[in-house]
């Protein structure tokens, strides 16, 4: 009983995040179709012909598509486009990221699903990449695309249905001033990016009733408007008449399309946003309520404009039955903001999976739920894309112009995802080529359809979104490639620990009191920021524990997984190193309970060699090495929650060399008490003197402008200022 509630209550809130852009799409519609040179004649063909367009875009993309397809292609749960490039980075190892994040073969999360046999085709499209490097690249080129047409989204959406609904006023006052209405959708954008801070669980249940009562509204008008103006407009769902419209409509027909896509705008959402909920609410919430009821709007409309043809370029008011215009309108000017939460929540969504892949500047990921980790809140995203949508309403104020970029930003989101879906059914699911290809011939070839006709406007409003894409991926594509210029510089340039160690005998090192907490990228050995710190001021902390924290092409990682300790050097140096693992949806730990944990670990691992050492317990694998000089212990620890009660948890230790004593876990806890210090590096990222002009403007302005622009690692992590050694290097790479 309590799983079908959570389901229902799931799915309640799912209306006012998911559905909202999808479902406000019929206020232009209509409108943006017939704006252009396509008319409607005596006859109400071409009328029937686009409800008819309407109703088989609405079924085969959002319904076929999205619904029984592309949901089933989630990443543990996690959707969109990144998620779907994660799945072929992990399990088809055909990214670019599996490279830098290759230490999750051992994820339970990962390996979840039994492994499926291999078929010719998925052979020989691994066999293609792994030949041609280049096309790896492409391939996460095509990835960015998507992602940053999803964040142009962020900024079109809010314009766009916003100022359609407040023009819907000027269907009674014909003489309001324009200036008037950019104002007031002005004034309804900033409101609803203020109340982005509450969270996706708070403005889900705010907004849900209001589109559930918006729903209700147009399929009300809708069934009214059939019966009433046209009831023959049923026989429009006949394919049939698709055909006679573009019989009769030609070349104008196919222009209109750029109209007719906006009735699937904000589908891709349904797949954004899947983290926020789960599968089953949004299937149950659009097959039983969004489905039907945006059918029956959009063929009340169609009736009420073959009998008003003079209204068509006007409004979606005009077919407001006089009686309830009033209500509809506010509803329907409630319904815009809720419109805009879809694509605001998918824009924060991707943002954080590319921001955990190391694809986009650090930013802060504020988590809003305790119960659905997805649910997230990215400040200076919301305050940019709000800064960025009053921008075009101030400067474009024209639907027509803003329906144009907003076409071409959604299809093209959508044909990506087509093309990754093509290589998810080869390359993970292991299914024929032939299945893939009827996939992509099915919905690829409305898609590209669609594409041309948005691209043929793109110097009437279209340029927009090509504009933000390319500025999101150029951002996204040197963000990468300085990331990975840097950690390949650390790599290259890590200080084995014989050398640090004989570097210290010859400075005489001074050991301090307390632990120190000291953070790189370096998965073995010394980081280079270190080895120059020592150098230069030869002490440092009774206990080091030298700290990787890595992001892996997973949503999650288990608790008990998190956490990879190991001892590095001879016992009574006190150096461990800890690599803590998380999913790109994973929530960080505020940093004193992390500090926290992570010393609980060293303790416990410390514990469990001491005790499997001296007694001898099979809990796990021993291997004994009998070189001295160097003695290792290598351990995964499991991570320990208190008041979970949860069943016996299994250990698997290695040792090479000699075990530790109770001596050691006294020193941790009087370490502890003498205080924690963190260390990090705070490196200048700059081109080697040989490199290329263009190398040197990638690296030296755009990378560092980024770097000096977001926020520092510290920050990001929450390390205390006081407690804080940031040591200065700089990189030439």
């Amino acid at each position: 009983m309590k799983w079908y509630k959570t389901t229902l209550c799931l799915a309640y809130q799912s209306f006012g995040v998911v559905y909202g852009d999808l479902s406000i799409s019929p206020i232009y519609v209509y409108k943006s179709t017939f704006s252009g040179k396509l008319r409607s004649h005596e006859e109400d063909d071409e009328i029937l012909g686009v409800f008819s367009l309407v109703f088989w875009t609405l079924t085969v993309i959002p319904l076929f598509k999205y619904i029984i397809f592309v949901l089933g292609a989630d990443d543990n749960g996690e959707g969109g486009t990144f998620a779907l490039y994660s799945i072929l980075c992990r399990r088809a190892k055909v990214g670019l990221l599996s490279a830098s994040h290759a230490p999750d073969g051992d994820i339970s999360a990962c390996s979840s699903q039994l492994p499926l046999k291999e078929t010719r085709g998925s052979v020989l499209l691994k066999e293609f990449f792994d030949k041609h490097h280049n096309s790896r690249i492409l391939l996460l080129l095509v990835v960015l695309l998507g992602t940053s047409m999803v964040i142009g989204d962020g900024i079109l959406t809010p314009a766009m249905s916003v100022l359609s609904a407040i023009n819907g006023i000027k269907v009674k006052a014909t003489g309001l001033d324009e200036n008037y209405t950019v104002l007031i959708a002005s004034l309804m954008l900033v409101g609803l990016f203020a109340l982005q801070h509450f969270g996706t669980h708070r403005v889900g249940f705010l907004f849900a009733p209001v589109l559930l009562a918006w729903l209700l509204c147009i399929s009300i008008v809708g069934f009214y408007n059939t019966v009433r103006w046209n009831p023959g407009v049923v026989r429009a769902l006949s394919p049939y008449y698709v055909y006679i419209f573009f019989k009769k409509a030609g070349k104008d027909g196919w222009s209109s399309l750029g109209g007719v896509v906006l009735c699937v705008t904000g589908a891709e959402a349904m797949f954004a946003d899947l983290g926020h909920f789960s599968h089953l609410p949004i299937r149950i919430a659009f097959a039983t309520v969004v489905y039907p009821c945006l059918i029956l709007a959009y063929m009340g409309e169609a009736a009420f404009y073959t009998k008003h043809k003079e209204d068509l370029e006007r409004s979606f008011f005009k077919a407001i039955p006089e009686a309830v215009f009033w209500p509809v309108f506010i509803i329907a000017t409630l319904a815009t903001a809720v419109a805009s939460q879809a694509i605001i929540s998918a824009t924060f969504s991707i943002i954080s999976q590319c921001r955990a892949l190391s694809c986009f500047p650090r930013v802060k990921i504020m988590h809003t739920s305790n119960q659905i980790h997805g649910q997230i809140y990215i400040p200076e995203m919301n305050w940019i894309l709000m800064i960025f949508c009053l921008g075009v309403v101030v400067g474009f104020r024209d639907t027509d112009m803003i329906a144009n970029a907003y076409g071409l930003a959604v299809i093209t989101v959508m044909f990506v995802t087509t093309c990754l879906m093509f290589l998810i059914i080869v390359m993970v699911w292991k299914r024929k080529v032939l299945v893939a290809i009827a996939f992509v011939v099915v919905f690829g070839s409305l898609e590209l359809l669609y594409l041309s006709a948005c691209l043929a406007k793109v110097h009437k409003g279209g340029w927009l979104p090509l504009v933000f894409s390319l500025v999101t991926l150029s951002i996204m594509c040197i963000w990468q490639y300085g990331t990975l210029k840097k950690h390949s510089y650390e790599s290259h340039n890590k200080v084995c620990l014989d050398m640090l160690l004989t570097v210290g005998q010859n400075h005489g090192v001074t050991r301090v009191p307390g632990i120190c907490l000291i953070y790189s990228n370096v998965i073995s050995g010394v980081p280079p920021m270190f080895a120059h710190f020592v150098t230069n001021f030869p002490a440092f902390h009774q206990i080091l524990i030298f700290v990787t924290l890595q992001s892996l092409t997973v949503p999650y990682v288990p608790l008990n997984q998190q956490f990879h300790v190991s001892r590095i050097g001879p016992q009574e140096f006190h150096f461990f190193h800890c690599i803590v693992r998380y999913g790109y949806k994973d929530a960080r730990k505020e940093i004193y309970a992390f500090e926290s944990h992570l010393i609980d670990t060293v303790a416990e691992f410390l514990h469990t060699s001491s005790n499997d050492w001296d007694t001898g317990a099979s809990g796990g694998e021993m291997i004994v090495n009998h070189q001295q000089s160097s003695p290792q212990v290598d351990a995964v620890v499991p991570r320990v929650e208190n008041g979970n009660g949860g069943g016996a948890m299994q250990k698997k230790v290695r040792f090479r060399g000699v075990g530790c004593n109770n001596r050691e876990l006294e020193e941790l806890e009087e370490a502890r008490e003498s205080g924690l210090a963190y260390m990090m590096g705070n490196t200048c990222v700059l081109a080697s003197e040989t490199s290329s002009y263009l190398k040197k403007f990638v690296i030296n302005i755009v990378y560092g402008f980024l770097r000096r622009n977001c926020r520092r690692p510290a920050t990001a992590l929450g390390v205390p200022n006081a407690s804080l050694i940031e040591v200065g290097m700089v990189y030439r790479v």
